[in-house]
């Protein structure tokens, strides 16, 4: 094999991974997302109770600038849903939602020091988008929803919750 393979082959794996590891195609590519509130539509044409807002605040910026409206709507069968209306933060590589457990963020290590619990991946970065909240989840203990990059630890931003008004 000639020496320019050898360097190559090595360079090229290199490459590959870093930009694995660290997406930064995302740094430039938005994902909008516009989801409506479950069924609340139909709940409303038919006569049927629709989704109460119980808690309900307002995102601030972490490591990466996040805004939008985080609220908890409780349906009639005790279902909960997490809707997050005007949001906006920054993508990456494994951005999560989480509800942890703790009255607010600021920083990274609320998180793992408090406990978390994991709503799954983000839809979007952009745009309305709602997540299912397990119906046994304790909203006394879980205050805060925060935005959160798994693959680097990092807080994108985070919605303290109080009561919905």
């Amino acid at each position: 094999m000639s020496r320019r393979a050898l360097i190559l082959i090595p360079a090229v794996v290199v490459v590959a991974g870093a930009w694995w590891a660290f997406r930064p195609e995302r740094l430039f590519i938005n994902r909008t997302v516009s989801e409506d509130l479950p069924e609340a539509a139909a709940s409303m044409a038919a006569s049927v109770d629709a989704p109460m807002p119980v808690l309900a605040g307002q995102f601030h910026s972490n490591a990466h600038e996040t805004k939008g409206k985080a609220t908890i709507y409780r349906y009639a069968d005790g279902r909960l849903v997490l809707r997050l209306t005007e949001f906006e933060t920054s993508n990456g590589p494994d951005v999560q939602i989480y509800f942890v457990a703790a009255n607010d963020v600021t920083e990274n290590e609320t998180v793992s020091k408090a406990g978390f619990v994991n709503l799954g991946a983000m839809k979007g970065n952009i745009g309305d988008q709602n997540y299912d909240v397990p119906m046994d989840l304790d909203l006394t203990k879980y205050r805060a929803v925060t935005v959160w990059c798994r693959r680097f630890s990092v807080n994108f931003g985070t919605a303290p919750l109080g009561p919905a008004s």
